[in-house]
């Protein structure tokens, strides 16, 4: 018999319960509404891509199964097992944002060791291998111009981080420090300690109908000038999770501490006061063009509240940061649907532009990414020792 069918009935037996179960708990309340929301509303298992944002939200899946007890395991291990089974043909890693779901075939090598996600695993990081590079080695966004980009921290970290936990190989640690040193050279502010949105290394005002035509020419450097609040919460949440798997006692953990430390040294003073959130440009709290923006709050939240767990962040100074998110993220920014908890002011999909191209976005509710980042802040913020 099939090893996946052999395991699935296992699970099947153990599975006493499912996970709408009710519960006197008001985070799990809260993030089983997400859950169910997310799954049965906005992206069911059969409607999955293999993409970026859905790569954010399977995450969150997988964040689940590793937290839930035995008997509440099966729906989240069906899930991933039915999105990465409809998306076997197309899933690659040829660039970032493909990269970002070969977690889930990571995920299924190590859980059920059937070949073909173990194949399928080891062949998305031989693409990954190939994907275009700068100068200086760093993994390119796009495959039709070079560039790097923030974003690309997190997209690669869900893919090499499942690796890493999946066999041991420390070459995974390796490549993604070695990503992480390359962007942030280029893209790291040393008096904020945020990172600028993107980098151009071939001199190509590439058009691809989102960016703004002509970001790269803003500095001498080729660079953005703009800390983007979500593309900030991708490292903070690439490195969080870094945290979350590397031995507390190697090399590895005290380089990802220190650099958790430095990204966000100054998002308590940039939280919004009223509303415990960050600001889509939050080095801007002030200015009546910028808006609150939910998912890069979620995903600081997550970042600093693993910080808080790991003994990296100072308790005094960010306790009440994390308080302040949590509060503020359910009494700002969601929206109750009979049993659905839904995210709002979420900022679309969003490419590299100046100071009003990023005030310009729109915003939307639901959204896999912003579903997955608070289902992971939440899961965390449960478990937090206050």
């Amino acid at each position: 018999m099939n090893k996946q069918i052999v395991f699935y009935c296992f699970i099947i037996l153990l599975s006493i319960k499912t996970v709408q179960a009710q519960t006197n708990n008001p985070v799990q309340a809260q993030i089983d509404s997400l859950d169910v929301y997310g799954r049965e509303v906005f992206m069911p298992a059969g409607q999955y891509k293999w993409d970026w944002g859905q790569a954010t939200m399977l995450n969150s899946m997988v964040h689940l199964y590793n937290s839930r007890p035995e008997s509440e395991k099966l729906v989240y291990l069906d899930y991933i097992w039915k999105a990465m089974d409809l998306t076997m043909n197309d899933a690659n890693g040829m660039h970032p944002n493909a990269v970002a779901s070969g977690h889930g075939m990571a995920f299924l090598a190590k859980i059920t060791g059937d070949p073909k996600y173990i194949e399928k695993a080891n062949k998305i990081f031989a693409d990954y291998l190939t994907t275009p590079r700068t100068k200086a080695g760093g993994v390119s966004h796009r495959t039709e111009t070079i560039e790097m980009w923030d974003d690309t921290i997190y997209m690669i970290s869900m893919y090499l981080l499942e690796m890493y936990r999946y066999t041991g190989d420390e070459k995974y640690i390796l490549e993604l420090l070695k990503q992480y040193r390359i962007h942030k050279e280029k893209l790291a502010d040393k008096k904020w300690g945020l990172w600028v949105h993107g980098y151009d290394d071939d001199n190509d005002d590439y058009k691809d109908r989102c960016s703004q035509v002509g970001w790269a020419k803003m500095t001498p450097q080729r660079t953005s000038i703009e800390f983007w609040g979500r593309g900030n919460g991708w490292v903070v949440m690439a490195l969080a999770d870094a945290l979350n798997t590397v031995p507390a006692k190697s090399s590895y953990f005290k380089t990802f501490a220190k650099e958790l430390k430095e990204i966000t040294r100054n998002l308590p003073a940039l939280q919004d006061k009223k509303t415990g959130l960050w600001y889509q440009l939050p080095i801007y709290p002030n200015s009546t063009a910028n808006f609150i923006e939910s998912s890069c709050s979620a995903m600081f939240a997550y970042g600093i509240t693993i910080g808080l767990e790991k003994k990296v962040l100072d308790k005094k100074t960010f306790l009440p940061v994390i308080e302040k998110s949590y509060n503020g993220l359910l009494g700002f920014a969601v929206k109750r649907d009979g049993k659905y908890l839904i995210p709002t002011k979420v900022c679309e999909g969003t490419c590299i532009g100046d100071r009003a191209y990023y005030f310009g976005r729109n915003t939307k509710e639901g959204v896999n990414y912003a579903i997955g980042s608070y289902i992971m802040f939440l899961i965390e913020y449960g478990k937090l020792e206050k």
